[in-house]
């Protein structure tokens, strides 16, 4: 592993040598993350991944689209309506017909 010293700029901003960027696979406009350590800190290449926040509309399409059986669908119609919604109005599959 190579040592070297880079200079801290204005913000904070660290330019990581070229030779280390392309080994590691950090590009412009990568993310990385910055962690505290005991010895100083580490800084590594991370990996976002995109966040869905649910709608109530969305959580009732997964509550009904769970359902299994007859019984089952009825609980996730009654649950659905306790989120102030028509299960009518949410686009799902409905179950079989077993019971």
């Amino acid at each position: 592993m190579d040592a070297s010293a880079s200079k801290v700029g204005r913000r904070g901003t660290i330019v990581l040598p070229a030779k280390l960027r392309r080994r590691l696979g950090i590009e412009e406009g990568s993310f990385v993350v910055a962690e505290e350590r005991a010895d100083g800190i580490l800084i590594r290449p991370a990996t976002v991944l995109p966040v869905e926040i649910y709608t109530a509309e969305r959580r009732a399409e997964f509550i009904l689209n769970s359902a299994v059986g007859a019984q089952d669908y009825r609980r996730a119609r009654a649950e659905v309506k306790r989120l102030g919604l028509d299960p009518d109005r949410i686009k799902h599959h409905r179950p079989t017909k077993r019971g």
